[in-house]
């Protein structure tokens, strides 16, 4: 009987510990469910910011650290990046990003925006050279790119160029790629050029400027047709 007796006192302090136990587990995971850290300040070299799943969608990085890009969830081969801000999407390509920087030699800072698949279609740039022979560039630009050539393709090509060993051929063959559209071509600017010129500038499916509506650093305006080969037309 009194061994029966212990064991029951013995079953009431486990089962109370126990309780105490789970009072406490549950108390603290709600705790940590419902609450926020907040942080004053942090210095942090990269910030990945991720789904429930895991899937990557942002980086915010300085410049050693900085995300080379993703292509059908794969990293592309390192590469240097300014800091900033990369952005992915859910099927698990690089879609766009803030970039900036400045050294000796200039400044700049530049907004992309990418087509689904490839590279960029949008920008929002800004870029300063330094020193005596100062040129300044700000502006929107845009793009056209194929559908059938795509990010994967552009890469592998590039790759394949780079292993000719004759300078002339390699450039060459890029321009081949360009003119058959494959590296996507710009088909409009709105800014400032180097020159000084405020306008709006528009280009053909190859690329060749058609149009140009600005004024130039003299404060004289123009309006100029172009054809295919920049001859003006009436």
């Amino acid at each position: 009987m009194e061994k029966l007796i212990r064991e029951v006192r013995i079953l009431k302090i486990y089962a109370v510990v126990l309780s105490i136990l789970c009072a406490m587990f549950f108390f603290l995971a709600f705790k940590n469910q419902s609450s926020n850290e907040r942080f004053k300040e942090i210095d942090v070299e990269r910030i990945n910011i991720i789904e429930k799943d895991g899937t990557l969608k942002m980086v915010i990085s300085n410049k050693e650290r900085q995300h080379p890009g993703l292509v059908n969830h794969k990293e592309m081969k390192p590469r240097e990046r300014e800091a900033g801000l990369i952005f992915f999407n859910s099927i698990g390509d690089e879609c766009g990003g803030l970039v900036y920087d400045a050294d000796e030699k200039g400044s700049g800072m530049v907004y992309s925006v990418d087509q689904r698949n490839t590279d960029q279609i949008m920008q929002l740039q800004y870029s300063e050279s330094a020193g005596n022979d100062k040129k300044r560039v700000y502006g929107l630009k845009l793009w056209d790119r194929p559908d059938d050539f795509l990010l994967e393709d552009i890469i592998k090509a590039g790759d394949s160029i780079k292993k000719i060993n004759n300078p002339e051929d390699s450039k060459k063959a890029f321009a081949l790629l360009r003119e058959k559209g494959k590296l996507g071509n710009e088909r409009f600017f709105a800014g400032k050029t180097a020159n000084g010129d405020v306008g709006i500038f528009i280009r053909d499916t190859k690329g060749k400027v058609r149009l140009k509506v600005y004024i130039d650093k003299n404060n004289q305006t123009h309006i100029e047709k172009l054809d295919e080969n920049g001859n003006p037309l009436k």
